[in-house]
């Protein structure tokens, strides 16, 4: 019975960030990556039935939100179309930085997290001296390895992902001085899904493209990484030993959160892909309509200004209930999925078949969040960091990339968009 909570509630935070890491695929960047991110994080708390942590849920959402949404900044695309060759060895290189790059993605998206579960009255984070490390750490190793060494992943694109790695490994110091061995365990496990959900979605979109699967794969890769990553964070958290903190956050902290999650990120996406400029150039090739196009725009305006005003008075004030939690998570997600109807042309009579089943993946999120009740942290949780597993698991996902390399390159020869790095 315990198992089944424990799997029930895994697969409630993966499904949550998959399905919004696919509709993120929309808008991409930070702003989509933040939101999807906060949908995980506001997953996680639902599944874990730790009334001590509902009060804390916009500040994990928020972690979350700034964790995943941070490596949004990372430029991928030449690295996919690495692993659309028709050589070895570029395909595994493509498919191991991609690799790298999920796991970037979850290192700080789990780790942050992991921090924010960790902390409380007793024993603080102190988040001033983890910013200034991190921000300190992710510069001097973009200078170090890109300007100085002229190691470059992505040329001619951004290298921004040699400043999520030094983020990250600052963020690994921090916890390892302060002896927090629960987060770092969420964050080396949510890098691990994370890595292998981008190379193993990647393997699955040029495989579809092979056989002319009509079907986004693109999308399917999005729900990869969004999979396998929040089935890492959620082990990592649901498998490791919390302290327990019935102290409520400060009034301002907790308000600061709210209005970027529910205000400052949704305002971000908007301004980014659902002005009307933004949707005359998305919506040009369907429709000449400009009312249509027009429309649109105030119909996404109006249910967001809906969304902020309805959590602004229903979570202004603490304590919440796990109710309020699971109206956040699904009401966030439901709107983040009407915005990705919107953007691909909804009131021009255009839908796409991945979106419904963006819908599908609510209404079985819907579900398992009604069975998924009980407690699954007791009798589960560890402090032991069992770096030799680790090492040992990834040493077989690289072994399992190899071979994921071989079979792309034996189904194809030259696809398009394929991109060669040596």
């Amino acid at each position: 019975m315990k198992n089944r909570s424990l799997g029930i509630a895994i697969l409630i935070v993966a499904i949550s960030l998959a399905t919004a890491w696919a509709i993120r695929g929309q808008f991409g960047h930070e702003q989509g990556a933040a939101w999807a991110g906060a949908i995980g994080g506001l997953a996680l708390v639902v599944a874990s039935n730790r009334k001590d942590w509902y009060n804390k849920m916009v500040l994990i959402a928020l972690a979350a939100a700034l964790g995943w949404g941070a490596g949004g900044m990372i430029s991928y695309g030449q690295v996919v179309g690495y692993g659309r060759a028709d050589n070895f060895v570029n395909v595994f290189y493509g498919l191991g930085m991609l690799f790298v790059i999920g796991a970037l993605f979850g290192l700080l998206g789990g780790g942050l997290v992991g921090l924010v579960l960790d902390s409380t009255a007793a024993k603080r984070v102190k988040w001033g001296n983890l910013v200034a490390e991190m921000t300190a750490g992710g510069l001097i190793t973009y200078y170090f390895l890109v300007e100085q060494i002229g190691f470059k992943m992505t040329p001619p694109r951004s290298e921004a992902w040699a400043i999520i790695l030094g983020a990250g490994l600052a963020m690994l110091w921090y916890m390892g001085r302060e002896e927090r061995s629960s987060p770092i365990r969420v964050a080396i496990l949510s890098a691990l899904g994370g890595g292998f959900g981008f190379a193993f979605g990647n393997f699955l979109q040029v495989v579809g493209n092979v056989f002319e699967i009509p079907f986004n794969m693109w999308n399917v890769m999005e729900y990869s990484i969004g999979f396998f990553g929040g089935t890492g964070m959620a082990y990592g958290v649901f498998s490791s030993t919390w302290p327990t903190d019935k102290a409520q956050p400060r009034t301002w902290a907790n308000r600061s959160a709210l209005l970027v999650l529910v205000l400052i990120i949704p305002l971000i996406v908007f301004r980014e892909s659902l002005t009307y400029g933004h949707l005359l150039d998305r919506l040009g090739r369907i429709t000449d309509s400009e009312t249509v196009i027009y429309y649109s725009a105030i119909f996404v305006l109006v249910v967001l200004f809906m969304m902020v005003l309805v959590y602004l008075y229903s979570l202004w004030k603490l304590p919440y209930t796990r109710r309020d939690i699971i109206r956040f998570l699904l009401g966030y997600l439901v709107v983040y999925t009407i915005m990705s109807y919107v953007v691909v042309g909804l009131f021009a009579g255009h839908m796409i078949l991945n979106h419904h089943l963006y819908v599908l993946n609510i209404i079985v999120l819907t579900v398992l969040v009604k069975i998924g009740h009980s407690n699954v942290l007791p009798n589960h949780s560890t402090e032991n960091l069992p770096s030799k597993k680790w090492f040992l698991i990834f040493l077989a996902l690289v072994v399992f990339i190899a071979m994921l390399s071989v079979i792309a390159i034996s189904l194809h020869g030259e696809l398009p968009r394929s991109q060669n790095r040596f």
